[in-house]
């Protein structure tokens, strides 16, 4: 008996070592099943590796000292029905004495008396860290052969194996994954970089040294700092702010070997690279989406100036003609000049601050600034909407203490604002509904607000329906061109307040922003 103990001990010992021999899947997969075939005295066996949702990935089956691998067609069918169908469930091991005589043994073509007849099989699951990593089954001609100990010996060689064939799975996941991402990285038609932490370049795909450098290959060891202006303030001290699950992304200039700067969209986040914390940066070409947008600027620009001196003849010539108007027609034909007037004066309103966008975004400042009443301001951007809104049938309601400090500000810009924001709200605000106009004294600011009922902004959009062109894309939005809240943004900002949105869906938005008082200016 000592002597049995013994020997089962050295070969487990032994299968031990050759286990940890290789982490190739099929080699341990090839060792699992002939150890086991040879130590158990079986004729043949079958090694089905199972992931974590229990789905097959790898098998193996020994016959005749040669291993062949089935397709997964052929595994599922494995696992699906029979023995090792019912071990996988109850992750318990099974001893089949006579396999004509057991229900969980499916019979097929070659189990008929005629051919090979009644058998006898073990199957076993292999367990690692108490998860189910695959099924372990042995089979004889014979039936009757295997024993207890026979199946004791195989359970303690399907210990050892679950542990090796679970880190083989798992090598082999991990070196998918890494190809793939090879491949991915390699392929890709934007230069990427990884870095450590220090910002020196670990990797360069081909796509970055072709850009950079011309194809040479002599960006490893380079600072991300040396080939474009990084965002501290955005990323943080040693890049500080990149979290394991954050991404920041910005437009900086790349600076290339003879060439000119290229603009581009930087994406920087942290990845693992060999098991160690990196961090990769996407460096997108954006300069011929900056020439587009240059275009666009000079071309509406153009049009705009264009625009503005046959506007103004119009204005004048519609005052001329109201003055010159015969009393006995007056009365009929001026609320058609009223009409003709506010539509010159809100298309001479949209080209004026289509310019003010793009003077603002130059960076000039505003210089016709004064002291400013904010009642009257307010007022006439009511009146400037007051016949729009009632032909919705809208009510326009104006909140205000009767005592308001002045503001410094340039008044036709703000009025202009107010009147944007005041457009919006009749534009989104549904018939009969109601619209709030007010400001108050916020210590040295003075804080207006447009509240409409209308059907609210979901509030991942909140920020960038400030930015130019931008439109909510929805049939339930009106459409427009995205200028009129660039504008708001840009003439606050230039009076050195600043302008948010508030609001739930479907319950209407308020936009407010905010003007240093006269005092504090």
């Amino acid at each position: 008996m000592q002597d049995r103990t013994r020997a089962s001990f050295e070969l487990l010992l032994e299968i031990s070592r050759e286990l940890a021999a290789s982490l190739d899947l099929r080699s341990v997969l090839a060792r699992v099943l002939f150890m086991s075939t040879s130590n158990v005295g079986a004729e043949r066996g079958s090694l089905i590796v199972l992931n974590d949702a229990g789905q097959p990935v790898e098998a193996a089956i020994a016959i005749d000292n040669h291993v062949l691998h089935p397709t997964m067609n052929e595994m599922q069918a494995i696992i699906d029905r029979g023995l090792a169908g019912w071990v996988a469930q109850n992750r318990q091991p099974a001893l089949i004495a006579d396999t004509r005589s057991d229900p969980r043994w499916t019979q097929r073509p070659d189990d008929a008396s005629e051919r090979t007849g009644s058998k006898s099989a073990i199957c076993v699951p292999l367990l690692a860290s108490g998860q189910l990593a695959g099924v372990l089954t042995l089979v004889h001609a014979s039936p009757h052969f295997f024993t207890q100990e026979h199946l004791q010996l195989l359970q303690a060689i399907a210990d050892l194996a679950g542990i090796a064939v679970r880190n083989a799975h798992l090598y082999a996941s991990v070196e998918k994954a890494q190809r793939r991402y090879r491949e991915l990285f390699e392929d890709s038609i934007d230069p990427i970089l990884l870095t450590d932490w220090q910002g020196k370049v670990l990797e360069a795909n081909r796509q970055a040294e072709k850009t950079i450098l011309g194809g040479a290959n002599q960006l490893t060891g380079l600072r991300i700092q040396q080939l474009h202006d990084i965002r501290g303030d955005l990323l943080g001290e040693n890049f500080s702010n990149l979290g394991e699950e954050v991404t920041f992304h910005y437009e900086s200039l790349l600076h290339r070997e003879g060439q000119p700067d290229l603009p581009v969209e930087v994406h920087i986040r942290q990845v693992d690279f060999g098991g160690q914390p990196t961090l990769q940066w996407i460096l997108r070409d954006i300069s011929e989406r900056k020439q587009l947008d240059r275009l666009r600027d000079d071309l509406m620009a153009m049009i705009y100036h264009d625009l503005r001196s046959p506007l103004a003849n119009i204005i004048s010539s519609l005052d001329i003609l109201d003055t010159l108007l015969p009393e006995d027609q007056a009365e009929s034909v001026r609320p058609i000049f009223q009409i003709t007037t506010r539509s010159a004066d809100r298309l001479q309103r949209l080209i004026s601050s289509l310019l003010d966008i793009n003077r603002l975004e130059a960076g000039q400042p505003i210089t016709n600034r004064r002291e400013v009443d904010p009642h009257p301001l307010a007022e006439e951007a009511l009146e400037a909407v007051r016949m729009l809104a009632e032909s919705k049938g809208q009510t326009l309601q104006f909140e205000a203490p009767a005592s308001l400090p002045a503001i410094q500000a340039d008044a036709d810009m703000l009025r202009r604002v107010l009147i944007n924001l005041l457009e919006n709200a009749v534009k989104f605000t549904p018939f009969n509904g109601t619209i709030q106009v007010g400001c108050a004294p916020e210590g040295a600011w003075l804080r207006f607000w447009v509240q409409d009922s209308g059907p609210g902004i979901p509030e991942e959009a909140l920020e960038i329906i400030f930015d130019k062109f931008t439109r909510l894309q929805a049939d339930r939005y009106p459409k427009g061109l995205g200028l009129g809240l660039a504008f708001c943004r840009l003439a606050v900002q230039a009076h050195g307040g600043k302008i948010w949105a508030e609001s739930q869906p479907g319950a209407g938005s308020r936009f407010a922003f905010t003007i240093p008082v006269a005092a504090a200016a």
